[in-house]
């Protein structure tokens, strides 16, 4: 009897302990629908405070076990929200959104209304550049706004961050190749991080990281947002780009999909002068080479499901592709006077490739209790293919000759990846992980060349080739966080095993493969002073392996004595990076130090006949860069708020293979302001500039450059429609010039953009509920180097 009666209470409190509240779950906006961010405090009946963590436009409590509780949110841009959460018949309670009212203070006939900076530091050196809501949100693309992003700069489609040399791009915390960063509507993005000294959890190849933070479907019903921009400019002409973005979101499950049609033209300009002043075999060669592009059909496209399990799980599947027609001309004019020439040569190409692109992602997050430990699975599959045809003309010679050209590239590349994160308490977590990637790529390229514009046409073998590579990588890492005292300290190790095949019938033909493994250890140390600064010191090991075409010798034809080639001899160049930064009043002062082993460049090196030459990858032997930089965000009530940088860059690189010519090193200059004056009626004005300096570091100078954009937005229809005007590079000066010595001869160059133009652009958002900042992802797909 005393057994029965005491399995009936058990059974009795176990029903009654799991009739409570288990988890509480919420979204976060504002009445424009952006996510706030903020503080949230649970408390029980008597007051006492269960839970206090900051929130970022999403609340997840999980591990609780009341029948009556209390959820303050408190945001400075938002009045205080206080919502009394009683237990009714669910244990996981889904409070849905939660839109607060903005905070206001009246001062007689002046309102005075808190407004979030547009960018700060944090603790660990990290830059955050917030986008949405801001003028950059008006960008035709992603590459537009990272141009004007503090400290990142873009050349021939190289990002860099300013004295640590290129970086990787992330969608959400998963790498991504630059064909992606079309698909990816600026609409949709939060915002910009900037990681100067990644963590072992990043992948390795990569100087920095820039990880893009776009928004994900919340609340019940349908949103989204339509956006025409239309460009205009004298050089590069006009194009139009209209994006489109749809969420759909019901109890757990939402829908997301976007498309990006891009229609119009676009140009550079290059001017080289390759000079041989040796008697013995003096040249000259002034070329021009005119791209005239047209973006025939340039459509990208993506949708994402994703299912909440409860709050602690949640599944995503998503789809991102595209399909690019280009075509247009390419016009080359080759002015060589020569010991046995002086003549005016060129070439005409008339350009047709289609370019395709498809990538699947899966990934599963489940956090395992209520101080953030969790697991993340992830999977991904791309493919990538290439066809073009060019049909090629030349003149000049003892007799015109006329090329077809043909290439064909298929890119394949699969991932899977599991990290875990365990925190021992609030400031104290392990985390670790593995992932594997493989890539196969194959390409063929034929030249058919005749002497009559209807042929025949006869292949020529010596152009033409077969390429085949294969690469698998294993990488495994782990990393430990915690505070000893005062002194916090992140240290980590990552693991990566390379193995590669590669065979090719150029030239002669080659077949060989290599395998290596690299380890990067990471050390970040931060120490708070009693002024309310905080001193910090890292030091990081990365790797930046050579892109796969870069590795491909397949010809690029220029003109008829220029041509591009691949390299499969490059090797990956290996960085050890120092830095020692603070934090004082909204004040980033930093100093580094990069040492670069092999490091990856590119020169115009002599063909095989006196008048040829090939631009080709190359490895140097070493950089040393040293850096120092101080930046400001400062604002003057609600309607100027600006950003300032400035930084000096002092580098040597050095050459023991290629013969470069040694000269002057001398620091490079480089200043960053952006300026937002928000007025009356929902007016915007925007002022940007930055300028780069003259850089001389011992083998290579290059030339100053600079921008100046100016811009307005009207905001309207209670901001569901804008209208932002802008003028980009008003005085024309991004222009990449330069100048080196190689071997024998004297190389300069000129290269323009399109960047001097006028755009309009019109976004209208519809719907009722906007989206939260999604979690960054942690998958490191093996996509960045496919371009």
């Amino acid at each position: 009897m005393k057994s029965i009666v005491f399995l009936l209470i058990s059974l009795l409190l176990d029903i009654s302990v799991s009739a409570q509240i288990r988890s509480i779950s919420a979204k976060v906006t504002d009445a424009t629908g952006a996510p706030v961010d903020g503080n949230f405090w649970l408390t029980d009946t008597t007051g006492k405070v269960i839970q206090n963590s900051p929130f970022n436009g999403d609340v997840a409590i999980s591990g609780l076990n009341d029948f009556h509780l209390r959820l303050t949110l408190s945001s400075l841009i938002s009045k205080d929200t206080t919502i009394n959460i009683r237990y009714a018949r669910k244990a996981e309670v889904d409070l849905g959104t939660i839109v607060t009212q903005e905070s206001a203070t009246a001062l007689g006939q002046v309102t005075i209304t808190a407004a979030a900076p547009l960018m700060h530091y944090g603790d660990n050196g990290n830059m955050e550049v917030n986008v949405a809501g801001t003028v950059l949100a008006s960008s035709s693309s992603v590459n537009e706004i990272l141009s004007r992003t503090p400290g990142l700069t873009i050349n021939e489609g190289v990002i860099s961050l300013q004295g640590k040399g290129e970086a990787i791009i992330s969608l959400n915390g998963a790498l991504i190749p630059a064909e992606r960063l079309a698909s990816i509507s600026t609409s949709q993005i939060i915002r910009i991080e900037v990681i100067a000294n990644p963590s072992a959890r990043y992948d390795a190849g990569g100087r920095a990281v820039i990880n893009i933070i776009t928004k994900t479907p919340d609340g019940n019903g349908l949103s989204g947002r339509l956006s025409q921009h239309l460009t205009a400019s004298d050089f590069a002409r006009t194009n139009a780009n209209s994006f489109a973005d749809l969420a759909y979101g019901k109890d757990k499950f939402s829908l997301s999909a976007n498309i990006v049609l891009l229609k119009g033209s676009g140009r550079e300009l290059l001017y080289t002068v390759r000079n041989r002043p040796d008697s013995s075999e003096y040249l000259n060669s002034a070329l021009m080479t005119d791209w005239k592009r047209d973006f025939n059909i340039y459509a990208t496209y993506g949708i994402g499901v994703s299912y909440r399990f409860s709050p602690a799980s949640v599944l995503s599947v998503s789809y991102n592709g595209n399909r690019d027609h280009l075509g247009g001309t390419v016009e080359s004019r080759n002015r060589i006077t020569s010991l046995t020439t002086d003549n005016n040569y060129g070439s005409s190409i008339v350009r047709n490739e289609l370019r395709q692109n498809n990538t699947i992602m899966a990934d599963f997050t489940k956090s395992t209790d209520t101080v953030g430990s969790q697991v993340f699975l992830s999977a991904q599959y791309s493919t990538f293919r290439t066809d073009n045809e060019d049909v090629i003309s030349e003149f000049g010679g003892t007799e015109p000759r006329y090329l077809r050209n043909t290439f064909s590239q298929d890119l394949n590349i699969a991932a899977l990846q599991v990290d875990h994160t365990k925190h021992f308490k609030k400031d104290v977590k392990l985390e670790s992980g593995l992932r594997f990637s493989h890539v196969g790529n194959n390409s063929d390229t034929r030249f058919l060349i005749s002497r009559n514009a209807d042929g025949p046409y006869l292949p020529d073998s010596k152009l033409s080739s077969l390429f085949d590579y294969s690469e698998s990588i294993g990488a495994a890492y782990t990393s430990f966080s915690g505070n000893i005292g005062k002194l916090s300290a992140n240290v980590g190790v990552r693991a990566e095993w390379t193995n590669y095949k590669l065979s090719t019938t150029a030239g002669e033909g080659q077949d060989f493969g290599r395998d290596y493994l690299n380890i990067f250890p990471n050390l970040q140390l931060g120490y708070p002073l009693e002024n309310g600064s905080k001193l910090r010191a890292s030091y990081n090991a990365r790797i930046t392996r050579p892109r796969y075409q870069a590795l491909n010798p397949f010809v690029t034809y220029q003109d008829a004595f220029t041509t591009i080639e691949g390299n499969p001899n490059l090797v990956p160049e290996k960085a050890h990076a120092f830095e020692v930064g603070i934090n004082f009043e909204k004040t980033e002062f930093k100093i580094g130090y990069t040492y670069t082993i092999d490091p990856l460049s590119g020169a115009a090196l002599r063909g095989n006949t006196p008048e040829s030459y090939v631009l080709k990858s190359i490895n140097r032997s070493s950089d040393r860069t040293f850096l120092a930089s101080v930046t400001r965000p400062f604002s003057i009530g609600n309607w100027w708020q600006s950003i300032n940088t400035v930084s000096v860059t002092y580098g040597r690189s050095f050459d023991d293979q290629y013969d470069y010519a040694t000269g002057k090193v001398t620091p490079q200059a480089y200043f960053y302001t952006s300026n937002t004056f928000s007025l009356k009626q929902g007016i915007k004005l925007q002022l940007l500039a930055w300028h780069l300096g003259d850089r001389y570091y011992g083998i290579r100078h290059d030339t100053r450059r600079s921008i100046v954009t100016a811009g307005i937005e009207k905001s309207m229809l209670r901001n569901k429609l804008k209208l932002n005007l802008s003028a980009n590079d008003i005085f024309n000066r991004s222009i990449a010039e330069g100048d080196y010595n190689v071997g024998k001869t004297q190389v300069y160059y000129n290269r323009r953009f399109g960047n001097n133009y006028f755009k309009l652009t019109a976004t209208y958002r519809f719907g009722g509920t906007a989206a939260a900042a999604q979690q960054p992802r942690q998958v490191q797909p093996e996509n960045s180097r496919a371009n």
